[in-house]
């Protein structure tokens, strides 16, 4: 076993230290949830967490880690008769984010339990980390139904499988730590909600800080076990810390002063539910006892409502998470208690500075300020004559928008939006199965075993069944799609006004991309060349960024923002090739620059149309003479066109679904 990289040797990050010591301490904190770009020693951290916790004393031989104080009576390997408990290090358990429903919770041995009347059960990652940490790394990428299972266990401290009649249930109590970079996209905000606390990390911008993280890493990485020796002490002093805090803590009194705290600020700062005022108790409680205190002050208030409420606060996929300090102190201060307590964050051990970490500015993707880039005048393109850099607009307010989809059934990964064949929703059918049998289809086995029973010579009560007998249940449920964005931000597209509305419907559709599990991208044209300004990711609020910070200006070369568009979607076919796509081309129609531009782009867009992508045009030209080029580039595309004036709530999305529709009836009738 590797020696993993010592906590206490961890250079700053000290909010993310705290809020894993103050689950150590008191797992009924709820876990916590790690934000930040890569490279910042999140998943170093919660790895090197696993060493400091205390040995657990577990019943030989239980696969369930049953506490031989009190067994659970529901344990598949049990009853358990007391006795002497085996003495063992306190697991992590990581949860990879490619895992199936089964390997999470685990899988019951359908052909014995159907032939034999047996509960087969082999358990699963749950249980492996009952009693334990339970790691999921980028838990943002992890299928929505795997992170309801998850949440539900860490909520109920049990894990529930039932399964064609077969039902087991055991003990799943763990730490929760679920790490992620939000460039890749938002966790939805009930599931945030369900995670105890949070933190932001980033990487620090002060030259002596970063020296001194590679120092340490290059010489654990030249010596691993010596590194450890050399913080040895350290961790012995933070690992007895945690033991005593756990001793201290049924004696902790949280007052009625500080409960008040709690209640005002939970109210002040207009969190939905009673979750965030519960999680902030129980943390005030654990810093208390972490700081060797039975009493919880003004101090530990406040630090737990800078690790409990910024996630709680977003209200859509592009609001960021943060708390207003100053209105925080003003909230504690006036429902405070009394005047002598010290209103500064405990100093003493790991964390103790409170507050969020410095966040990074400019572009979400890493590549700075957006609106700093150098434009098309700075960088030699050419420009229309008399055409003149815009500054960008502010996108108008977004509205709801219809459901949409695309036509078919699709095999794509589970969504939201579009109908498609998945391990998850109504049953329609049976089929063999390929591979490990995940879903059984119950009628249909039977049915398939039925007349060979004689034939093998059964006697007793159970099917006889043989392996070909099996049927794999076929489902439909809903998968997301990309939806890639080709946006005209030449000079023609320049009217504030104009631009403004653009921006807004976009806008829309991308809060309902997020809405419904969808991958989005974005591709811009002006001046002379065209450019991926999104890759497809699920960052939607990352595609939000990029778009409101765009500015106009420049001749429209519109073939190569089509041309961008088709190499971005066979890119990512080569990616994710069930994943299918719509393309929405925002633009007046003009074409300028080079030679013939209108034919070259009337050749790119019939590109689109032989591959049969779905397409939608949202024509911007504005003024008493119209000539109608967005309704031509429509045609070429196989698409429709519609008008910037009916870019209203219901215009936008129900003019995609129909597309959509005429994309679906032209595919089934080619």
């Amino acid at each position: 076993m590797s020696t993993p990289f010592p906590f206490t040797a961890v250079v700053g990050q000290d909010d993310l230290r705290l809020a894993l010591l103050l689950n150590a301490v008191s797992p009924a904190v709820g876990g916590v949830l790690v934000r930040g770009e890569k490279g910042t020693a999140k998943s170093t951290a919660v790895r090197a967490l696993s060493a400091l916790l205390p040995q657990v004393s577990v019943v030989p031989g239980c696969r369930f880690s049953c506490d031989p104080a009190a067994p659970d009576p529901s344990c598949p390997d049990g009853p358990h008769e007391a006795g002497p408990g085996a003495a063992r290090p306190a697991r992590m358990v990581e949860l990879p984010v490619g895992a199936s429903e089964d390997r999470l919770v685990g899988a019951l041995d359908i052909e014995r339990a159907l032939a034999e009347g047996v509960k087969a059960f082999e358990p699963g990652l749950l249980a492996d980390a009952h009693r334990g940490i339970l790691y999921v790394d980028e838990v943002n990428l992890l299928h929505d139904h795997l992170v309801d299972l998850l949440l539900d266990a860490a909520a109920m401290g049990a894990s529930y499988v039932e399964r064609e009649g077969v039902s087991v249930r055991h003990a799943a109590r763990f730490l929760l730590v679920g790490t992620m970079n939000p460039e890749e996209g938002e966790l939805r905000p009930q599931l945030l909600d369900r995670f105890g606390l949070t933190v932001e990390v980033a990487a620090s911008r002060e030259p002596d800080q970063r020296v001194e993280v590679v120092r340490r890493r290059l010489a654990y990485d030249d010596d691993p076990a010596g590194f450890a020796a050399r913080w040895a002490d350290e961790e012995a002093a933070v690992r007895a810390r945690i033991v005593a805090a756990r001793e201290l803590l049924p004696q902790v009194r949280l007052g009625d002063g500080a409960l008040r705290q709690i209640a005002a600020t939970c109210a002040a700062f207009e969190v939905d539910g009673m979750r965030a005022d519960i999680v902030m108790a129980r943390t005030a409680t654990a810093l208390a006892a972490w700081a060797g205190r039975t009493d919880v002050l003004a101090e530990d208030v406040r630090q737990a409502a800078l690790l409990a409420l910024p996630h709680r606060r977003r209200r859509n996929p592009f609001d960021a998470p943060g708390l207003d300090e100053d209105k925080l102190d003003e909230t504690l201060e006036e429902f405070g208690g009394s005047d002598d307590e010290d209103p500064d964050p405990d100093p003493d051990g790991p964390g103790g500075g409170g507050g969020q970490p410095p966040q990074s500015d400019g572009d979400p993707q890493g590549g700075g300020d957006t609106a700093a880039r150098p434009e098309a005048g700075e960088t030699g393109q050419p420009q229309a004559s008399g055409a003149q850099e815009q500054q960008a607009v502010r996108a108008a307010e977004p509205f709801r928008t219809k459901a949409l989809s695309v036509p078919g059934i699709g095999e794509g990964a589970a969504g939201r939006r579009s109908r498609a064949r998945t391990e998850h929703g109504r049953t329609t059918g049976a089929r063999r199965p390929r591979g490990t049998l995940t879903k059984l289809h119950l009628a249909a086995t039977v049915l398939a075993a039925a007349p060979h029973q004689r034939a093998r010579g059964r006697s007793g009560p159970g099917l006889v069944l043989r392996r070909d007998d099996l049927r794999q249940a076929t489902r439909e449920g809903r998968e997301g799609n990309l939806v890639l964005f080709v946006v005209d931000a030449s000079g023609s597209m320049a009217a504030r006004q104009r631009m403004s509305a653009v921006k807004g419907a976009v806008l829309s559709l991308l809060l309902d991309a997020y809405q419904r599990r969808d991958k989005v991208g974005l591709v811009t044209f002006r001046g002379a060349a065209a450019d991926v300004a999104l890759p497809p990711t699920s960052s939607v609020d990352a595609a939000a960024a990029r778009l409101e910070s765009l500015p106009t200006g420049g001749r429209t070369p519109l073939a190569a923002g089509l041309l961008k568009a088709h190499e971005v979607l066979r890119v990512e076919r080569l990616r994710d090739p069930a994943r299918r796509a719509l393309v929405v081309v925002v633009t007046d129609g003009r074409a300028t620059g080079g030679p013939e531009p209108v034919a070259l782009a009337g050749r790119a867009a019939r590109l689109f149309a032989a591959e049969g992508v779905a397409s939608v045009v949202v024509d911007c030209e504005s003024g008493p003479v119209r000539l109608g080029l967005a309704g031509q580039l429509a045609g070429e595309l196989g698409g429709t066109a519609v008008t910037l004036d009916e870019l209203r709530a219901d215009s936008i999305a129900g003019l995609v679904r129909d597309v959509q529709g005429t994309h679906g009836t032209s595919r089934r009738a080619a």
